[in-house]
């Protein structure tokens, strides 16, 4: 029987990104940070770039780790801590309200359920999935715009959105790669597969990639 094409090319992206840097939410859970910055990490990360998003994380983690903390800020003191991050006013008013809500209702503690992440001040289901996977070990599949992107462009699954590609990825990835496909996409996404002229011709999962969508590439 052949080997699925996951179960050749997760190994090959294994190997291959650790030739880059590490996108930062991963960065904070390996620095045993708890689920509350694992939460918070995404919400600065959104249209912001990983050194930006790095430096603020940095910078709000060591005044505020806690919801109990982030609500003892005023929203102006939030706003220089993580600016320059994109939407900065935005996400500090986001922030306060999710750490004022799980004062509130969860007694500061992050829920470790998707439904009930979902319930929170601007967390979707991107966010939702890395925190039960980063934050609990739980299995998830976060799919962001590059996981969407190379799924498809893989031809391993056919979707339009990534609400879409999380769902086909739940049916047919493997479970034991649920909480491996986000960084290893993400990376290859950030410095191979670009979204135009990705790099094919330096990919290393090229000979299974059936290259959807893909018309000028380096």
């Amino acid at each position: 029987m052949p080997i699925p094409r996951m179960e050749k090319i997760i190994p090959v992206l294994k190997r291959e990104v650790k030739k880059f840097h590490t996108p930062i939410v991963e960065v904070v859970a390996a620095k045993g940070h708890d689920p509350f910055c694992i939460l918070i990490s995404p919400m600065l990360s959104l249209r912001t770039k990983d050194a930006t998003t790095a430096a603020a994380s940095k910078r709000l983690f060591r005044v505020a780790d806690t919801p109990r903390k982030i609500v003892a800020l005023s929203h102006s003191r939030i706003e220089k801590l993580i600016y320059p991050v994109g939407f900065y006013h935005t996400k500090a008013r986001s922030m306060k309200k999710t750490a004022q809500v799980l004062l509130e209702k969860y007694r500061g503690k992050v829920p470790d359920t998707i439904e009930k992440l979902v319930e929170l001040p601007g967390v979707g289901r991107k966010t939702a999935n890395l925190v039960v996977s980063l934050g609990f070990g739980k299995d998830g599949i976060c799919v962001d715009t590059h996981v969407h992107r190379i799924s498809n462009r893989l031809g391993y699954v056919r979707t339009k959105t990534p609400h879409e590609t999380e769902f086909a990825l739940r049916k047919k990835l493997p479970r034991k790669y649920w909480q491996d496909i986000n960084v290893l996409l993400v990376t290859w996404g950030q410095n191979v597969c670009a979204p135009i002229s990705p790099r094919c011709s330096v990919c290393a999962i090229r000979p299974w990639c059936k290259r959807v969508g893909v018309g000028k590439s380096r």
